[in-house]
């Protein structure tokens, strides 16, 4: 298992962190996504090393960006 914390701009709600969850849930190989509103930190816990580019694309879809 690998953990990455990523720091996600321009989440304010509830309705954000749904947003970028699921889409990053959506990435091959990823088990968990957890996000810290506040912060903006969003852990994500896969099978193998992800792509950041495979991650930094799925936060776009969601409507946000990796800092």
């Amino acid at each position: 298992m690998t953990e990455t914390v990523y720091t996600v701009t321009g989440m304010t709600c509830e309705h954000c962190v749904k947003a970028v969850t699921e889409e990053i849930g959506n990435v091959d190989g990823v088990e968990s996504v957890a996000v810290d509103l506040p912060t903006g930190a969003v852990t994500v816990v896969s099978a193998a090393a992800l792509s950041d580019e495979a991650v930094r694309a799925a936060v776009d879809e969601a409507g946000y960006q990796v800092a």
